[in-house]
């Protein structure tokens, strides 16, 4: 087996508090263990004041030997760091109510080959969804959530995840609000998607909301999951344009459109390990 069949490629990214030398310093320990830096993209937060990096090696060293290099380094600039191989399929759980266009989205792109995940379950507090789990060939976790069982039906959600070693939870159009505990403990780890409208019309049917107010952009954020309902770090969003002409049916199908893109394109930025976090903000290398 030749060299050239043992490289691996890797992707390290890492932030810390920003000061001169981490360039230098990381870029030294990856030539240490025999690195070639195919692609490197950094950024200074002058508002934090916190460095970020995102670095795509390959190299013929062990994953363990690459780990062994950086760690000094990790440690001198007291940094927060991943290692992961390129392409490795995160674990992802999907979760979804009743809606079915986000979750068939992010199905459809991952059986492509577009999303590098790999998905073990969907869980619904509905029935509806089943059918399309089936189709997929995923098993489907009903877990059904009344405020006399939130307690226990979250304490099912851990266990699964638990049991399929879960990395990243989707909340692709799931209706219901998780607890404050749960949301501490999938900090950075779960994604959420809504309609831009929030705040400016929140509760039932937003769409007809906006549509009566005579909106001209209709749109979709997708963001971490925080407590703070839908005011988590916002990983991506999209916009698009609507008139008079459109009727709220309308606004409803073409706002289902940009959900489904918009939370797929941040699954798949996170995925990747390109999104980092900078407090309530996102850092994303594109």
């Amino acid at each position: 087996m030749t060299d050239e069949q043992l490289t691996k490629a890797y992707v390290l990214t890492l932030s810390c508090p920003d000061r001169p030398g981490i360039v230098h310093a990381v870029a030294g320990a990856l030539l240490v263990a025999g690195c070639n830096i195919l692609d490197s993209q950094q950024y200074g937060s002058p508002a934090t004041g916190n460095f970020f990096m995102r670095v795509e090696a390959t190299t013929t060293a062990s994953r363990a030997e690459l780990h062994a290099a950086l760690e000094p380094v990790a440690d001198a600039f007291g940094m927060q760091w991943g290692l992961n191989a390129v392409g490795r399929k995160v674990r992802t759980l999907l979760m979804a109510s009743t809606s079915a266009h986000c979750l068939n989205d992010i199905l459809f792109q991952q059986r492509s080959g577009t999303l590098p995940i790999d998905i073990p379950a969907i869980v619904s507090n509905h029935r509806d969804l089943a059918g399309l789990a089936e189709f997929y060939g995923i098993p489907f976790h009903y877990i059904p959530v009344t405020p006399d069982t939130k307690v226990e039906a979250e304490a099912k959600l851990r266990a699964l995840m638990a049991e399929h070693d879960i990395e990243l939870t989707v909340l692709a159009r799931y209706m219901q609000i998780i607890s404050d505990e749960l949301c501490a403990e999938l900090t950075g780890k779960a994604i959420n998607i809504h309609h831009s409208f929030l705040p400016s019309f929140k509760g039932a049917k937003p769409y007809h909301q906006a549509h009566a107010r005579g909106v001209k952009l209709i749109g979709a954020t997708a963001h971490y999951v925080t407590a703070a309902l839908d005011e988590g770090p916002i990983i991506e969003q999209e916009v698009i344009r609507v008139d008079h002409a459109r009727t709220p049916e309308q606004f409803v199908q073409m706002g289902r459109a940009v959900e489904g893109r918009t939370l797929t394109q941040a699954l798949q930025w996170h995925a990747e390990h390109r999104v980092l976090l900078d407090g309530n903000r996102t850092v994303v290398f594109n």
